[in-house]
């Protein structure tokens, strides 16, 4: 199985373009189904695998406490690779061919309200360079909506200064071009002008964020700043760097931008992903009318 999965993952890689993220969580999705067949089913290759061990699969995983996104994603990552030996004609059955993927209630994602956000962007201050900086990294993340990986992989290229616009690329490496509003630009501007000559250490590189060693961030560099961030600003709520995302989006919905435009800049190739958002803007809605409505 293993030499199958590694001819698996070199097809996803480069004859169907996958965007590395994507194959990380599905290498990891199809290692872990590998090692639970191994230890509990005894089977070491690909022809012993039926539908009820599939099931018993999901069966424990569910019971481990995963979500069922996750399950969903396991799910798929093991159709795509049976549809893949089926194929190529190293199965002659696909165990997956009736099991249906289970059925997702969409679990609405946590969001800031703007005065939570407001406080977590206050939170670092101007009073050191790593202050400026990461008020510049909080503050475009919560004005682009980017991914952790976009903006850690964010070059002095990226930032159309005379614009304001930003270029991020995605998933599946597709461009995108955001605007920057007036704070965030600011923010960036007065990082790159004061901070980030200093950051670079005599060091030759394009990336726009740097650490303290003059090197890229982490996406657990970056997790840690917005924990701890959050942390001090005293919110209850647990936040993550991708929360800004999740409130950039239903942020502006609330406001009353279309969802088509907020799906181009989330970089949503589907807009049932965008779609999401609105739930949250109906719960916000509600939340409204329940408050202030004299009948409600």
């Amino acid at each position: 199985m293993r030499e199958l999965l590694t001819k698996y993952f070199n097809y996803l890689l480069i004859e169907r373009g996958i965007a590395q993220n994507t194959l990380e969580a599905y290498g990891r999705d199809l290692r872990r189904f590998s090692l639970f067949v191994h230890e509990n089913k005894k089977l070491s290759d690909v022809h012993g695998i039926t539908p009820e061990v599939i099931i018993e699969y999901l069966v424990q995983i569910r019971d481990e406490g995963l979500s069922a996104n996750s399950m969903n994603r396991s799910l798929a990552a093991l159709r795509g690779f049976y549809k893949y030996l089926h194929r190529e004609e190293v199965i002659t059955e696909n165990p997956l061919a009736r099991i249906e993927l289970a059925k997702v209630w969409m679990k609405l994602p946590d969001t800031l309200s703007k005065e939570e956000m407001k406080v977590i962007l206050d939170e670092p201050g101007t009073q050191t360079a790593a202050a400026i900086r990461d008020t510049a990294m909080l503050e475009l993340l919560y004005a682009t909506g980017i991914r952790v990986s976009e903006l850690i992989n964010l070059t002095m290229n990226s930032m159309n200064w005379q614009v304001g616009f930003l270029m991020a690329m995605g998933k599946g490496s597709k461009e995108r071009v955001v605007p920057v509003g007036k704070i965030a630009y600011d923010s960036l501007r007065r990082y790159v002008d004061e901070v980030r000559p200093k950051l670079m250490q005599k060091k030759i590189t394009d990336v726009l964020f740097l650490n303290r060693f003059g090197r890229k961030f982490t996406r657990q560099g970056l997790w840690k700043i917005v924990s701890g961030y959050a942390k001090k600003a005293g919110l209850k709520k647990k936040v993550y760097p991708h929360t800004f995302r999740h409130s950039f989006a239903s942020h502006l919905l609330e406001g009353g931008a279309d969802l088509r435009t907020v799906q181009v800049m989330l970089g949503h190739s589907d807009i049932s992903t965008t779609q999401i958002y609105t739930h949250i803007t109906r719960d916000r809605l509600k939340e409204v009318h329940q408050k202030y409505h004299p009948r409600s």
